[in-house]
């Protein structure tokens, strides 16, 4: 398993926007999945958002509808989800998740400790 470092969490207004990011402690396969998932009290954890290393187009959950972006730097082993248009709906703890091979919770192996994101009507 990777260790991985996430940041960006917070407190922001409806109609804000959070950059998170995730940096692994190191490389895995370009065909792995790194991806971002979301815990909100009382829910089950569901996928945000997911890419790869080799370039495949990114997943987005249906919820995200455009306002969500998944990146990448290959050379700093950091994946990034920017989100704006954030709504109090998106409340929830944010967890990056690597060595997927899928986008279901149990295709990752590595997951990060969470980021909280509130967000305030």
């Amino acid at each position: 398993q990777v260790q991985l470092e996430e940041s960006g969490g917070g407190l922001v207004q409806a109609g804000g926007s959070l950059r998170l990011s995730c940096t692994s402690s190191q490389r895995t396969f370009s065909s792995d999945a790194m991806g971002w998932f979301r815990q909100a009290p009382g829910r089950e954890r569901e996928i945000v958002a997911a890419i790869n290393w080799s370039g495949s187009s990114p997943y987005y959950a249906t919820f995200v509808k455009g306002r969500f972006t998944i990146s990448k730097d290959y050379g700093k082993n950091t994946i990034y989800l920017q989100m704006t248009s954030l709504q109090p709906e998106n409340t929830a703890v944010y967890y990056c998740a690597a060595e997927g091979s899928g986008i279901g919770v149990s295709d990752f192996r590595s997951w990060g400790q969470g980021t909280q994101v509130t967000v305030r009507s």
